[in-house]
């Protein structure tokens, strides 16, 4: 195996904070995983096509800058590194401020502790043991409609409690239709305190597609599921102003912005 003929491609060319980006190997000796690390982090290299690929999640606190990538490539006679750089361009967060129920200002002691048991279920969802790609196909919009915010929004709910939007909502009433965004792997239905009823799909390769605050289930957790497969049906269910999906991405346990997920070409 000649690694030195190898090559590394990195997805998007530029990104921003809180951005997925893609690492795709070619070339390289099956038998033996890449190692890597981009400005800092580690690369999680798993198999595919002949191929390895790795998914990292950029923090949304990162500065703009250069980030240094690194791969090392093994074989049986000979190591061969590759280097290069990605470009990271300012996020240019919007603020705004939100009107909600006092319920989710000031929690009582019931829903406080709702919100510990929804953590715990979270934490074991987003826990899945390290997989190949579940999906062969690019991911899609979960369902086509108005970006109504954005991810990195800076909130402010009722003049106090500051947050961060980890998500896109897309506009939608009560009833309407949310699907897959792609293959995976149902590892969360459940009604949570402050994201409503939840489901979160799998998809192998440490990345993960939630979506909140459904008014109807149509999949059961443990269900494997197919790319555009309705999961339910749109609601206002927990602390939301209104009906709509909120559809978020997780990788390498950050929240990331998941346009930057579609942006991505696996293949």
């Amino acid at each position: 195996m000649l690694i030195a003929s190898a090559t590394v491609r990195i997805q998007p060319g530029t990104a921003k904070p809180g951005d997925a980006v893609l690492i795709t190997v070619q070339g390289a000796d099956p038998r033996h995983q890449p190692q890597g690390r981009l400005g800092g982090f580690d690369l999680d290299f798993l198999p595919y096509s002949g191929g390895w690929q790795a998914v990292l999640g950029l923090p949304v606190e990162l500065k703009d800058g250069s980030l240094e990538l690194s791969v090392r490539l093994v074989a049986e006679e000979a190591e061969h590194d590759i280097d290069g750089t990605l470009e990271v361009i300012p996020p240019n967060f919007r603020s705004s401020e939100l009107k909600v129920s006092k319920k989710f200002t000031s929690p009582s002691k019931a829903q406080r502790d709702w919100s510990k048991r929804d953590q715990v279920a979270f934490d074991a969802a987003f826990g899945q043991e390290r997989a190949e790609r579940l999906f062969t196909t690019n991911f899609d919009w979960p369902r086509n409609d108005v970006v109504t915010a954005p991810f990195g929004d800076l909130r402010m709910f009722n003049g106090k409690k500051k947050s961060q939007h980890y998500g896109v909502d897309l506009n939608g009433a009560t009833g309407d239709e949310a699907f897959a965004s792609n293959d995976g792997k149902v590892v969360m239905q459940r009604e949570c305190f402050g994201s409503g009823n939840t489901v979160i799909l799998f998809h192998g390769l440490g990345l993960y597609t939630a979506y909140f605050h459904l008014s109807k289930f149509d999949v059961k957790e443990g269900q494997k599921v197919k790319k555009g497969q309705r999961l339910g049906l749109i609601g206002k269910t927990g602390r939301v102003t209104g009906p709509h999906l909120h559809w978020g991405a997780k990788v390498s346990g950050r929240w990331v912005d998941a346009r930057s997920v579609l942006a991505l070409d696996f293949d």
